[in-house]
């Protein structure tokens, strides 16, 4: 029987010596690798092998790189509409991607790349953003409706039927603003009991009690997250991407997420509109939107790799 890392190593192409530190054959994962020309990336998401995807704001297409070699390839053919935020279900070795303008959710297989089903959310004028994928359901963000979508997910992670899908309206602290970006970034708290999400317009924090989407301000000390966009939670501390700003701002959660301490800000020279991030190993990996550039066939996209902090 092979064992999980085997599995892992062969499904990523690499040889295990290619993964493991103090062999012959390790040697250090690049810092920073190229994007194709002209993908419009938004999302990334690394799962239990170090292998990134990365879905396209132009077309929808999802481009997956070893983290190992900087090598990459199409995973999945788009659409024609975006892909956004996207997460890896590790155990069932697939990807959810959010999809914008598009309206919907799709789920891939993290392998293959074959669509294994999609579900429209919303008819009319939507921006499916970002998602979290929870024990028993994926929850997903709309920067245009006041709302959260929630996909249940079955005991052994069952997709749904699409009329178990059901949508929750925001309530409470947190206040739709026409015409800009609103809920964006989700992540669970601390605890399990309930969401984080970021308002990019505002800069400012909320947790959702997901039985009901009344939303409470995160007190932040008076603070601001201006420009939020990607979140990343690793126990108590919560990571935001701030993008035209050009911050990576780690914070320090209470358990129950009301409040927030900001702990460090991070700026980098290879900062060019970062979106979000994910984790692997001892790094973080950030990709550069670059949405302050216009973009043409030709224009280069990257991602990038800092320490943790």
């Amino acid at each position: 029987m092979m064992r999980r890392r085997d599995v892992v190593a062969a499904a990523v192409g690499l040889g295990v010596a290619a993964l493991l530190p103090g062999t012959a054959a390790a040697r250090p994962f690049p810092t920073e690798f190229a994007l194709p020309d002209g993908f419009m990336p938004e999302g990334i998401a690394i799962g239990a092998w170090p292998t990134a995807y990365f879905g396209s704001r132009a077309d929808g297409t999802v481009h997956q790189v070893e983290l190992a070699t900087g090598r990459g390839r199409v995973l999945s053919p788009g659409p024609g509409t975006p892909s956004l935020g996207i997460k890896v279900d590790s155990a069932r070795r697939r990807l959810f991607v959010a999809g914008g303008t598009g309206g919907d959710v799709r789920v891939i297989d993290a392998f293959s790349g074959r669509v294994l089903t999609s579900y429209r959310l919303f008819e009319g004028e939507s921006f499916v953003n970002d998602l979290v994928i929870t024990r028993d359901a994926v929850w997903l963000t709309d920067s245009d409706e006041p709302t959260l979508y929630r996909l249940p997910l079955g005991p052994r992670g069952e997709l749904p039927h699409p009329d178990r899908i059901t949508r929750v309206p925001l309530t409470g602290d947190m206040v739709d603003l026409p015409d800009v970006a609103n809920a964006n970034g989700i992540v669970t708290t601390p605890d399990g009991a309930a969401l984080l999400i970021g308002q990019t317009s505002t800069g400012r924090l909320f947790r959702v009690e997901p039985a009901t989407g009344v939303t409470e301000e995160v007190d932040l000390g008076g603070e601001l997250l201006p420009r939020n966009d990607g979140l990343l939670r690793e126990g108590r501390h919560l990571y935001v991407v701030q993008n035209r700003v050009n911050l990576f701002t780690k914070l320090e959660l209470s358990p129950d997420a009301r409040r927030a301490a900001v702990v460090a800000r991070v700026s980098d020279p290879r900062f060019d509109v970062p979106a979000t991030v994910a984790a692997w190993g001892n790094r973080f990996y950030l990709v550069n939107g670059r949405f302050s550039t216009t973009p043409t066939p030709s224009t280069t996209y990257n991602a990038i790799a800092l320490e943790k902090f």
